[in-house]
């Protein structure tokens, strides 16, 4: 439970509890399981501070410090963390329902099992977090750093990641159904078993991407920048390939069955076993 001094002083103002937590940071004060909703909390320095269970929905927290929080399982539904400094925060099994975090910094945070479905993460710093099996679905990552992420199991599905940086990203059977990757930024990504069904890549940089068997069934692959990918037994039934760059590619045993195929680039692609547009075994 929360101590109920902490939560004294906290409601004394945001100037006071700052000064009290810069002259002690030595302590971790315990907010957890505390009733927060709604509270105006722009700026306030919680670094450090354990906000377990809390319910967080609807408060401010603009400019926040929370730097190496705990906010395991605590509720943020539709919270306003713009500018928020999370970096090394623990938000496993956090709610983040259509929370704002755009500019947020989220450096190394740990989201396994986070719920962020709807969340706006536009222009963040998601650098080398952990998001394991946590649900973005319909979140809004446009032009976010997510290089070196780990997206292991997650759901991404229309998911918007336009420009998006996901350079080195780790996306081992993630689920991109429908997700916007245009212009995205996808170089030596690893993206095993993952589903980019009616995924939209059109202008992607997939080079030396690793994509051994993902599904691109149906996906938008038009003017895309494969070189060096590795697409051994990928799905690419449907796909639109026009314009697309695979030269020195790995396609062997792909499935390229209707797709579409004009003015590609397979110069030094190894096209071994695989099935081309009109079905038959190259």
């Amino acid at each position: 439970m929360a101590n109920q001094e902490y939560l004294a002083l906290l409601n004394r103002g945001i100037v006071i509890w700052n000064e009290w937590r810069y002259k002690n940071l030595h302590l971790q004060p315990d907010f957890s399981d505390a009733n927060l909703r709604g509270f105006n909390l722009e700026g306030v320095n919680f670094q450090g501070v354990n906000l377990t269970g809390a319910n967080l929905s609807l408060a401010q927290l603009v400019n926040a410090n929370c730097r190496d929080a705990i906010f395991t399982s605590a509720q943020l539904i539709n919270a306003n963390l713009t500018a928020i400094n999370l970096q090394g925060a623990n938000l496993k099994n956090i709610n983040l329902i259509s929370a704002n975090l755009r500019l947020a910094n989220l450096i190394e945070a740990n989201l396994v099992d986070a719920n962020l479905i709807g969340t706006d993460l536009q222009n963040s710093n998601c650098r080398y977090i952990d998001g394991t099996s946590a649900d973005f679905s319909k979140s809004n990552l446009a032009k976010a750093n997510l290089i070196e992420a780990n997206f292991s199991y997650a759901n991404l599905s229309y998911a918007n990641l336009y420009e998006a940086e996901l350079i080195g990203g780790y996306f081992y059977q993630a689920n991109l159904y429908k997700a916007n990757l245009i212009k995205a930024h996808l170089s030596g990504i690893y993206l095993l078993n993952s589903s980019l069904i009616e995924a939209n890549l059109y202008g992607a940089d997939l080079r030396f991407a690793k994509l051994k068997k993902v599904n691109f069934q149906d996906a938008n692959l038009q003017e895309t920048y494969c070189r060096g990918a590795n697409l051994s037994q990928a799905i690419l039934i449907r796909a639109d390939l026009r314009g697309a760059n695979l030269r020195g590619a790995n396609l062997k045993k792909a499935n390229l069955t209707d797709a579409l195929i004009d003015n590609i680039n397979l110069i030094d692609a190894n096209l071994q076993e695989t099935i081309m547009p009109d079905g038959k075994i190259n």
